[in-house]
Order: structure tokens, then C-alpha cells, then sequence
């Protein structure tokens, strides 16, 4: 004795893989399925459509082939109203939440599918009724409110994944995910360096997530041109990346290493604190820039272009500067806030902001990831960043590049 439950997907369900996904998802879980309906599309802008029965042996079974696959944009037939339950207490959720991915959400209230607003993986939904009607949005568990209507189950849920462009020409068709160490360097700078020319011409936002060994390995004064310029809207580092690029400007150092030489100067270990020092006297960045303590490097001109930044602290911080976040949870939502507002983001040699952003992101965000180490842009791929595309190579050679191919 089987159970069964209808599916249908639809979009360029065969270029992105959403359909051999779904088949394999099946399989490799026990079950076994049909394909009751399946019209292709025959151009580059036709949709296809598929419609399955799924089967299992046993309702537990089946429940958990259709979560898999509502994770990857198959959704039930028929569907009917969300399920919404009120938040118990502050911070605690209703057993059994739908917890959403990072993917475009819809949610159907009172009969009709609403998007889920600032959507991103690991969250609740949340459903409002407002005299304008129903709005949902996506809240991360610290938020959540007692008596919230949060969604419970996936019934009335709808995941939308980013679909593959039939058509990969353009300055964004190079970036169908993955990691390489293999492509072509010089071409593949070009095709970013497009990409964010690109964004900046339609009026979009790039944010830059960078790591201390961008400033150790000789890109920081590239990187301050891409800020200079105008290509650069937003930074978000950790208290390492802010010190470091502060040190260089004050001695020529970074971690007592001199970037242009590669000399360890007498004493130049503590340059790194010396900085530090000088800039909690001054009381903050923007007050050591306007007394003419710092006058070069990303930290000036993130102050003189009126670049926002967020410094999100760690346990094992020097300092910090005092415009390091400290608090985790109010580093979390200012990381947040910028990750909402971002249209492409370059991750550049970190790897722990590169997953703290990527979990923030909206899947139809465009990602790219550079780092010498290729455990980095696995490691964000595998934590759901799919729509990231990977580079392993020296940061110090790709950010001059870079510069160098988007402001000649």
C-alpha cells in the first residue's frame, strides 16, 4: 500500500536543473513517481511545465520526499491556505514553523498568494492583516513577537528558485554558480568587472565583504579606488579588516609587515596596536580622519565618500575600534540591513562574513566569491549561497585587476 501526492513545477524547470533535481531527490529518498504532465518549452523564453505523483510507502515517507522538493520548487496541487499560529512568547516560535529558504516565497492568505517581504534562509513568516490586506515577511527567531501569526507547515508556500538564463550571454551570464579553480582569470575578471558596471549603471547597490588578508597581500589601495569611484556602495568587514587597513596607513604595515617590501620592521608587531590606540583616543574612524590621523586607504575613503560600513566584532578582537558592532545580535541586523539592500556582492577573503552575509541573502542576489583557499566557496555553497560563483585565487592579484578593468 502506497501514498501519493501531486506536484507540478514550472519555469525553465530542464536549463536550471529543477526537474533531474526532483527526479533524483525522489529516488535517493525511497519513493518513486510518474510524470502525469510535461509540456517543454521550444524557444528561449517558453516556460516548460511538469506535474507529478510522487509515492512513498508511508505518509512519513512521503511528507519528507515533498519537503525536499518544495525546496527546490515543486509545489502541490490544489493549494490551499497557509497555516498561521500564534507565537507562544517572545522569540519562541510554534512547533512545527515553516522554516523558509532563501529562495523568492509566496505565501496564500485568505485565497490569494502574497510575496514574502526581505526573505531570507533560516527565518519564520510572519503574516500581518492590514486595512491594505495581508503582508508576510520573513523574521529571523530573536525577532519574533508573542501572539505573531507565523506560518506553520508548508501548506499554502510557495518556493520559487532563481532559474538558469537559456540565453548566458551578457555581463551577468558567466555566473551559473559553482567553484573553479580552473577559469580563465583574466577573462573572468572582465566579465565581473562588466557585472558591476552593470549594476551600478541600472542604479543598483555593490556591497564589498572583505577580510584582513586583502590588506596583507598589497589590494588595499585597489580596493580604495573601487570605494573612491563610486563602485563600491557598502562595506562590511570584521574589527581586523578596519585595524589592518588603519596600521597600513599610519606605519606601512600590516601585522607588522611592510606590503610593499615584505620587511618585519623593529617592533612592528605592535603597530597593529599602536593603531588601534590612536584611533579609540580619537574616538571613532570619522574623527580620526577629520584630525588628519588617517588620510588614505578603504577606512577614508569609506569616511570621506559617505561609504556605510559595519565592523561586526569577534571573541578574539584586539580593541576593538570603537565603531566595531560588539553586540552579536546588533551585528547580525546591521549585516542585515545591508545584505537587503545589496543587488551584487564580492566576497573577498573571509571566510566567516562570507557565510555570516551569505545566510542574509536573498537567493536572486548576485554573489561573487574570491579566495585563495577553495574550502571557502564550497563551504558558502554548501550552506545554501548556491547563486554564488566562485574564483580561488590570490586576492592581492584579483582586486588590482579588477580595479584596473572597471575604472581604465
Amino acid at each position: 500500500m502506497t501514498v501519493s501526492r501531486a506536484v507540478e513545477l514550472d519555469g525553465h524547470i530542464i536549463d536550471s536543473g529543477t526537474l533531474q533535481t526532483c527526479f533524483t531527490t525522489i529516488m535517493e529518498q525511497g519513493g518513486t513517481f510518474e510524470v502525469e504532465s510535461f509540456d517543454i518549452g521550444k524557444s528561449e523564453t517558453e516556460e516548460s511545465y511538469a506535474r507529478l505523483s510522487v509515492r512513498a510507502d508511508t505518509e512519513d515517507e512521503l511528507k519528507a520526499i515533498i519537503h525536499e522538493l518544495h525546496q527546490n520548487g515543486a509545489n502541490p496541487i490544489d493549494p490551499k491556505d497557509a497555516t498561521l499560529e500564534p507565537a507562544p512568547a517572545d522569540q519562541v516560535v510554534p512547533t512545527g514553523f515553516y522554516s523558509t529558504t532563501n529562495h523568492p516565497t509566496d505565501v496564500r492568505v485568505d485565497g490569494e498568494w502574497i510575496p514574502v517581504e526581505r526573505n531570507e534562509m533560516d527565518c519564520a513568516v510572519v503574516v500581518e492583516r492590514t486595512p491594505a490586506g495581508a503582508r508576510a515577511t520573513a523574521r529571523v527567531l530573536n525577532a519574533i513577537e508573542a501572539d505573531d501569526h507565523v506560518v506553520v507547515g508548508e501548506t499554502g508556500v510557495r518556493v520559487k528558485p532563481p532559474e538558469r538564463p537559456r540565453d548566458s550571454s551578457g555581463a551577468f551570464g558567466f555566473m551559473q554558480g559553482g567553484v573553479s579553480s580552473e577559469r580563465p582569470s583574466q577573462s573572468t575578471i572582465a566579465k565581473i568587472a562588466d557585472a558591476i558596471i552593470e549594476t551600478k549603471s541600472s542604479g543598483g547597490k555593490v556591497l564589498a565583504v572583505c577580510g584582513p588578508a586583502l590588506i596583507h597581500s598589497g589590494a588595499r589601495e585597489a580596493l580604495a579606488r573601487l570605494v573612491r569611484t563610486g563602485y563600491i556602495d557598502m562595506l562590511s568587514a570584521g574589527n581586523g579588516f578596519a585595524v589592518h587597513d588603519i596600521e597600513r596607513d599610519r606605519y606601512g604595515t600590516s601585522l607588522g609587515m611592510n606590503t610593499e617590501t615584505l620587511d618585519h620592521p623593529r617592533s612592528g608587531h605592535k603597530h597593529h596596536i599602536y593603531a588601534l590606540s590612536e584611533v579609540i583616543r580619537a574616538g571613532s574612524i570619522p574623527n580620526a580622519v577629520a584630525e588628519g590621523l588617517i588620510d588614505s586607504g578603504v577606512m577614508y575613503e569609506c569616511v570621506t565618500n559617505d561609504v556605510p560600513y559595519v565592523l561586526a566584532g569577534s571573541i578574539r578582537d584586539d580593541g576593538p575600534l570603537p565603531d566595531t558592532i560588539t553586540d552579536t545580535i546588533e551585528a547580525q541586523n546591521a549585516i542585515r540591513e545591508q545584505a537587503h539592500q545589496a543587488d551584487m556582492v564580492l566576497m573577498l577573503s573571509t571566510l566567516l562574513h562570507s557565510v555570516a552575509v551569505g545566510n542574509c541573502l536573498p537567493s536572486t542576489t548576485r554573489v561573487v566569491c574570491v579566495d585563495i583557499n577553495p574550502a571557502t566557496v564550497t563551504q558558502l555553497l554548501d550552506r545554501g549561497s548556491d547563486q554564488a560563483v566562485g574564483m580561488v585565487t590570490d586576492i592581492g592579484t584579483f582586486v588590482p585587476m579588477l580595479a584596473e578593468q572597471i575604472c581604465e
